[in-house]
């Protein structure tokens, strides 16, 4: 079926951490089994990385749609200069 996502600017500081939830990355594939949608990080944070929580300090480069809604992924600015708006991709 069709795909949609739905995103949202995550805004931080230098040293802020953002738990995503389904108000930043939200998907639906038309079909009965939302838990199952995966999300591909294509662009990463300029100032930081995505995160699992269970893995501080160890980036990833994908999460899945449970992960989001149990606020099991985050967004972390690595302290350098340049805050601003991250796109979640």
């Amino acid at each position: 079926g069709d795909i949609v996502l739905l995103a949202k600017p995550v805004t931080l500081t230098e040293g802020d951490r953002v738990t995503l939830t389904t108000d930043v990355p939200v998907a639906t594939d038309g079909t009965s089994k939302p838990e199952k949608l995966l999300y591909a990080v294509s662009l990463p944070p300029v100032h930081g990385q995505i995160e699992h929580i269970n893995y501080p300090s160890v980036p990833i480069s994908s999460y899945s749609q449970l992960d989001v809604v149990a606020q099991k992924v985050s967004d972390i600015h690595d302290n350098s200069h340049g805050a601003g708006k991250e796109a979640l991709r």
